[in-house]
C-alpha cells in the first residue's frame, strides 16, 4: 500500500477530511502525514496489534492528536453521533462484513457529517470481473482476507449512505487488481 500510485488518493482524501476523523482500518497510519489543518483529531481503529504499533510509531511527533483503538469495524467502540468524517482507504476488501462496518460508520457519524472512501473492487468490464471472481478464492488466503470482487458503491449504499460523489477506474498494472473506487456519501 506505499506504492507511489496511491498517494494522490491519500492527498485527496486528507484534504476532504474534517473535524473528529475515524479512520477504519488504520494499519500503519499510512493515511496520518496527509491529513490537513481542518483535522482536529483522528481515532484510528484496527484489528492488529502489530499494526497499532506501527501507526503509534507514525504519529509520534505529529501535529493532529492520534488516538489509536484494537478493535473490528463490524462493533466499534464509539458513541453514536460522535464523528465528522469516517474515512476507509482499501479497507473494505478485508473486513469481515463491510455492510455491518458501514453501518457502524453511519452510526458514529454525527448529522452532517461524511464519509470519504478510496477502495479497490470489481471492475465493470466482464473479463476483469471473471477473473476477480476466479481468483479471490486463494487471494484471500495470500493477502490478508482481501476480495477483490466487492462493489464498493453498491457496499456504501446497502448500508444506509447516499453517494455524493463517486469516480472510478483502473490504475497501471494488472486490471483484476486495480479497479478503483473513490467517493464521499452521507447517511440517508
Amino acid at each position: 500500500m506505499r506504492n507511489r500510485e496511491l498517494v494522490p488518493f491519500r492527498q485527496r482524501v486528507g484534504r476532504a477530511a474534517s473535524g473528529r476523523v475515524l479512520e477504519l482500518g488504520i494499519g500503519s497510519g499510512l493515511n496520518l502525514g496527509f491529513y490537513g489543518p481542518d483535522v482536529t483529531l483522528v481515532v484510528g481503529v484496527d484489528p492488529s496489534p502489530a499494526l497499532l504499533r506501527m501507526a503509534e510509531a507514525r504519529s509520534r511527533g505529529g501535529r493532529i492528536p492520534v488516538e489509536l483503538v484494537e478493535a473490528a469495524g463490524e462493533r466499534l467502540p464509539l458513541d453514536d453521533r460522535s464523528v465528522d468524517t469516517v474515512v476507509a482507504t482499501w479497507t473494505m476488501c478485508s473486513v469481515g462484513n463491510p455492510v455491518r462496518v458501514l453501518r457502524e460508520a453511519r452510526r458514529v457519524l454525527r448529522p452532517g457529517g461524511r464519509l470519504l472512501f478510496v477502495e479497490h473492487g470489481l471492475a465493470p468490464d466482464p473479463g476483469v470481473r471473471w477473473w476477480q471472481n476466479r481468483l479471490t478464492p486463494a487471494w484471500k488466503r495470500v493477502a490478508g482476507g482481501c476480495h477483490l470482487n466487492r462493489k464498493v458503491d453498491d457496499l456504501v449504499q446497502a448500508a444506509g449512505f447516499r453517494l455524493d460523489d463517486l469516480r472510478t477506474g483502473y490504475l497501471p498494472g494488472p486490471k483484476p487488481l486495480t479497479f478503483m473506487y473513490e467517493g464521499q456519501a452521507r447517511p440517508c
